[in-house]
């Protein structure tokens, strides 16, 4: 049964309404999760509980995305993605947080620490986008043609959207699961939120481009966890990405694919335990 998931707070950001909330004791050292396309914060339902036993842990959707605000002309570049992030982090108050990010996640939390200067404790990096190439085949096709995927007739696009997302998992999503990932997507607003948001991230590797400059920059210690099977950005980006961010950890956790959070969240748990200790 899928955990219950609700994010009861609210900020208004300059994209539009952001749906958040805090787990743990708020006295404890702050630690933020960062999802990615074309998920939520509910990747992290199984692992922020574990993770707010230590820690004052925060966990959003982004606009655009999950339960936050959805409408036409939304900038939901990586770039405005980072500006928010840097937004939420000063409305919390948080000066120096530790950060876990997923897939494009990771490209907005990296931006925003070495493009705006956002410090951080620590930082990891799950199956995150970071360098090229990245982004699966149906992914491209989409960014070409996003005009004619939002006029597809609802059923056809729940189905497509199902089939897609179920490719980011190695170990396959229980139904329950796939419905609640799926969810945010349908009807005529979150259908045409979809396309709209992949058409951005295929024009978004530019920023990464520029970005992956500063990485040899970087100096919180950065741990980077990638699903051994992960057909969307394959383990070997990791693998490059750790060895260009000076002391960076690499694990690669075997029988995971791209959704590592839903794959092998206790093996994913253990890791981030033991990093942010």
């Amino acid at each position: 049964m899928v955990r219950e998931w609700t994010l009861g707070e609210r900020y208004d950001s300059a994209l539009g309404e952001v749906r958040w909330k805090r787990l743990g004791d708020p006295a404890a050292e702050p630690l933020v999760l960062l999802h990615g396309t074309p998920f939520s914060s509910f990747i992290w339902r199984d692992i922020a509980p574990a993770l707010a036993l230590g820690r004052s842990v925060y966990v959003f959707d982004l606009p655009g995305y999950g339960t936050s605000a959805m409408f036409p002309e939304q900038d939901l570049s990586l770039d405005a993605l980072a500006g928010v992030f840097a937004e939420l982090l000063g409305h919390w108050e948080l000066t120096r947080p530790d950060v876990v990010a997923h897939d494009s996640g990771g490209a907005i939390a990296l931006g925003a620490h070495v493009d705006r200067g956002v410090p951080y404790r620590l930082l990891a990096l799950v199956d995150a986008v970071s360098l090229p190439p990245w982004g699966s085949e149906f992914f491209a096709l989409i960014g070409e043609h996003p005009d004619v995927f939002s006029r597809l007739p609802g059923t056809l696009h729940r189905a497509l959207l199902r089939e897609y997302i179920v490719t980011a998992s190695s170990a396959g999503l229980r139904p329950d699961v796939l419905d609640a990932l799926v969810a945010p997507w349908l009807g005529p607003g979150g259908q045409a939120a979809f396309y709209r948001q992949l058409a951005q991230r295929r024009s978004d590797q530019s920023y990464t481009d520029r970005i992956q400059s500063g990485y040899a920059a970087i100096e919180p210690p950065v741990l980077v966890c990638w699903g051994a099977d992960d057909t969307w950005v394959p383990a070997e980006r990791g693998r490059e990405l750790a060895a260009l961010v000076p002391g960076a950890g690499l694990r690669v956790i075997e029988g995971a694919g791209h959704l590592l959070p839903e794959d092998r969240p206790a093996e994913l748990t253990a890791a981030l335990l033991s990093f942010l200790r």
